[in-house]
């Protein structure tokens, strides 16, 4: 047994970590426990995953790419980054990735991790089956045939200990990706469509302060890039998003056509994208609120300045996971990688907070955040599922009493 922190180093858990080795293991752990939360790549930012109980790993179970009729049914413990070079040596791809391929299926699912395009939903939205140990030890799987399957994918843990996915899949594709500086932010407010469908998947970085933004434009359609854009350059090397960080760290960009894993993700599987030393928070606004939302962002820059590392818009198509982000709208993603000081980022957290608000701002569930969980319209509904298939409570913990408390 080993004691753990997440990633970032700033949550240590109560309990030791368990790592059963088959799922017999885990239904048996599972079903003699008092409380039960499980732990994936440790990319969360805050206390998703505690417990004061059992704190159980399935990254040592057994490893499962099964390609079939239905898609791909994969073990929850998998990285992306290890299921997608099977999936492409057999000519497969998934729709789309998150920015790092180092986070496991189950985890980044369970919270709603997405990436970036006009047309594409998050993770969880490739999902068609889930199967979970529930309370009693017993297994539960769960299809998109079933009236509650939209409540089970993004679930924050708060069902049971998941152990496979089945994930839609299409013919495997190239992406080509080019970066441009010196986007003016005044563009990124006032032409935000243009900029966000201008790929396949975008993502745009800035710190609120400098006039210029980062563009990076990942295309399906493999055509060299305009040595200009929207009043932006076309990159004359390699970027990383945090100017300060190695480029080389990132994926292939200049344009070069590759595989779509190893170019959608923004990071290379074989690098730790940083060390660490950071926090980050996301909230989530109705597409349509774009340009209110920058404008709100930049008038907030002077006071991010001393804690903000980078900031990352992207945008999301509308999904019906009950817990996802964009449930129920098109949504545009607004990301904050902070220095790892809580004490002065709270104060910033909460005033963001207090500013995007009015907008019908959304939380990321495994990132620095204080509330606005009311803004999930079907969190009641959740509520009353999670206990349906939990009734004694043995995956709750502080953060879910807390965010979702039963009634």
């Amino acid at each position: 047994m080993d004691a753990v922190t997440n990633w970032a180093g700033n949550v240590h858990f109560a309990s030791e970590l368990r790592r059963p080795r088959t799922v017999e293991e885990l239904q048996e752990l599972v079903a003699a426990a008092a409380k039960v939360r499980v732990l994936g790549t440790g990319h969360s930012f805050n206390r998703i995953a505690d417990s004061t109980g059992e704190l159980v790993s399935v990254l040592d179970l057994p490893k499962v790419v099964d390609v079939g009729a239905d898609g791909v049914t994969v073990s929850a413990g998998l990285r992306y980054g290890e299921i997608t070079a099977a999936l492409q040596a057999q000519g497969l791809a998934l729709h789309n990735l998150g920015s790092l391929p180092h986070i496991s299926v189950s985890g980044a699912c369970a919270t709603g991790t997405h990436g970036s395009g006009d047309g594409n939903g998050p993770l969880a939205d490739a999902v068609s089956s889930i199967t979970f140990v529930a309370a009693d030890g017993e297994l539960v799987t769960l299809t998109r045939a079933d009236p509650d399957f939209a409540g089970s994918v993004v679930s924050l843990g708060a069902l049971g200990v998941v152990v496979s996915l089945t994930l839609d899949v299409q013919p495997a594709y190239q992406i080509s990706q080019v970066v441009y500086d010196g986007l003016p932010v005044d563009r990124l407010e006032s032409d935000f469509d243009a900029v966000m469908s201008s790929a396949y998947s975008v993502s745009a970085f800035t710190d609120w302060v400098d006039p210029d933004v980062m563009v990076w434009r990942k295309r399906r359609e493999l055509e060299a890039p305009a040595p200009e854009w929207l009043g932006a350059r076309l990159a004359d090397g390699p970027r990383h998003p945090i100017k300060v960080m190695p480029a080389g760290y990132a994926t292939q960009q200049g344009g070069v056509p590759g595989p779509w894993n190893e170019r959608l993700p923004h990071f290379r599987l074989e690098f730790t994208p940083s060390n660490g030393d950071e926090l980050q928070s996301e909230y989530f606004v109705p597409r349509d609120r774009a340009g209110e939302a920058i404008g709100v962002l930049r008038a907030l820059g002077n006071r991010f300045a001393p804690v903000l590392q980078v900031s990352e818009v992207r945008t999301i198509a509308a999904d019906d996971l009950w817990l996802s982000p964009s449930q129920g709208r098109d949504t545009v993603a607004l990301h904050f990688t902070w220095i790892q000081d809580e004490s002065l980022v709270r104060p910033v957290v909460d005033a963001l907070e207090a500013a995007l608000a009015p907008l019908g701002a959304r939380p990321h569930w495994g990132k620095v955040f204080t509330g606005l969980t009311e803004q999930y319209p079907k969190v009641q509904d959740f509520i009353a599922l999670a206990n349906t298939h939990d009734p004694n409570g043995k995956f709750r913990n502080a953060y879910l009493d807390t965010y979702l408390p039963r009634g």
